[in-house]
């Protein structure tokens, strides 16, 4: 027995991906694709994928918010927990990228559900702000330019309604938030941003080892 999170073999990481992972068809599909894609290190790992979609529905979520879609597989996890009448407001800057994520979501039916947006994220969040949008999201998932995850943070609890759910990807920066004396920009802003979250006593936390670390941050 442990009394911490157990490392994951390449050879453990298979049997749970082979006893607990219900991927579509379609999942599986985008997620071969995206892995020839130049930038494949971009896509979530597919457990994740599964472990926001049972959150989703475990929330009764209908209304949705990410910030970077990439090809949009955590978009097309999302949606399929989302009743039919649901949306997902996905934000990105990459009309490339998100073309592949369109075709997949029109494939798995889900398109009506996702509302893409393409712009800087910023923009688009003080925009759903000003348009009276603030407490009306369940959910929000982060996963972008590591440098603006404050201020994504900031405008996402805004927009989720009390009891709401942030999701913040690579927390864990693959290891490197533990160098006190890390110099790069996308460890420094997380390091910075865990410390604020650890304190921040407008949400309940957990940090849970999933992937490349994933943050829980529900709005009291």
């Amino acid at each position: 027995m442990s009394n911490q999170s157990i490392g994951l073999t390449d050879a453990l990481h298979d049997y749970l991906l082979d006893v607990s992972l219900r991927e579509t068809e379609i999942q599986r599909q985008l997620r071969a694709e995206t892995m020839n894609h130049p930038k494949h290190d971009m896509q979530i790992a597919p457990e994740q994928g599964q472990f926001m979609q049972l959150l989703t529905r475990l929330m009764g979520a209908t209304k949705a918010l990410e910030i970077g879609v990439f090809t949009g597989y955590s978009a097309l996890s999302v949606a399929y927990a989302l009743p039919d009448d649901g949306m997902l407001v996905a934000c990105d800057i990459s009309r490339e990228y998100t073309a592949i994520a369109e075709r997949y979501w029109a494939e798995a039916g889900v398109a009506d559900r996702i509302d893409l947006r393409i712009a800087p994220a910023l923009d688009t969040l003080q925009a759903l702000r000003d348009g009276g949008a603030e407490g009306t999201f369940d959910l929000a998932f982060i996963d972008a330019d590591k440098t603006e995850y404050d201020a994504y943070y900031e405008h996402a609890l805004a927009l989720l309604r009390s009891g709401g759910l942030i999701l913040l990807d690579n927390m864990l920066q693959e290891g490197r938030v533990t160098d006190p004396n890390a110099t790069d920009a996308n460890t420094q802003a997380i390091q910075q941003l865990n410390a604020k979250l650890h304190n921040d006593e407008r949400i309940h936390l957990s940090l849970l080892p999933v992937a490349d670390g994933l943050t829980l941050a529900l709005k009291r």
